[in-house]
């Protein structure tokens, strides 16, 4: 799979969502495959991301955050898509939310093959391919390892349990910021803006997959909070995960010493 025609892509979803940005439509369109609301926004970047594939004739199994799982062929490269992560800051007027597009060659989450996250208000991307390293806006990039002042970013479906249980690392903490983009988390603490990221509450394969092979891919540290790889969970619909992901492997320790005693 060329990363340059998953950038094609994002440079023509920034195009169309920069000309509807002001006036995106807050209907809701029921419920999508994950169970969130689907907006007229949601459903019109899919489409578009699933359209330039089927132009091209390139068939893919593909997960995807509002239509779900199509099968074609269990051998073929798995596309997962979250087509709006930060949907709720998009249609709230925060601009801060993004595509995030990942390739898969196998059956877990080693096999990612290729990340891509375009910040959708700003135009910034970000890309990897495995074992190439990750780039943000054509420039390689890694972690900041010595990153002074230290800023902690977190998600979390249920806020008011979700702090409770992640307190202990605030100790540690510069400052604290809950932005709304899980890809973009993880995307900018691939460049050194972020020190530490953790997700509390069980994320989604759509909303992490290419955000967690641009970490790897720029020397960042990911388990679940429990310290566990997730090296090995399913490539699949279903498959959720907290993640606690830090610029090095040191700081690692520290953040699930941190947890762990709590």
């Amino acid at each position: 799979m060329d990363i340059e025609f998953i950038r094609n892509i994002g440079h023509e979803l920034f195009k169309k969502i920069s000309t509807v940005r002001p006036q995106l439509n807050k209907t809701s369109l029921g419920q999508g495959a994950s169970g969130d609301i689907t907006y007229p926004v949601d459903r019109l970047v899919e489409d578009m991301i699933i359209d330039f594939f089927e132009k091209e004739g390139i068939n893919v199994n593909i997960i995807t955050e509002e239509k779900g799982v199509k099968t074609i062929d269990a051998n073929l490269l798995t596309l997962i898509i979250d087509p709006i992560d930060g949907s709720k800051n998009a249609i709230s007027g925060i601009p801060f939310f993004s595509t995030s597009i990942a390739i898969a060659d196998g059956k877990t989450l080693k096999s990612l093959q290729l990340g891509y996250i375009i910040n959708l208000v700003n135009g910034d991307e970000f890309w990897t391919k495995r074992g190439e390293g990750a780039f943000f806006n054509g420039k390689k990039i890694k972690t900041d390892k010595k990153s002074k002042p230290l800023i902690i970013g977190f998600e979390a479906s249920n806020p008011y349990i979700a702090i409770k249980n992640i307190l202990p690392l605030f100790k540690m903490a510069n400052r604290v910021r809950c932005f709304g983009s899980t890809a973009l988390d993880l995307a900018y603490l691939s460049i050194g803006a972020l020190s530490i990221f953790v997700t509390p509450t069980p994320s989604r394969i759509f909303d992490f997959s290419a955000g967690i092979l641009i970490a790897k891919e720029s020397e960042a540290t990911i388990t679940d909070i429990k310290g566990n790889s997730i090296e090995e969970l399913p490539i699949a619909f279903d498959t959720k995960t907290t993640l606690v992901v830090s610029a090095s492997e040191l700081l690692h320790k520290k953040v699930l010493e941190l947890i762990d005693r709590e």
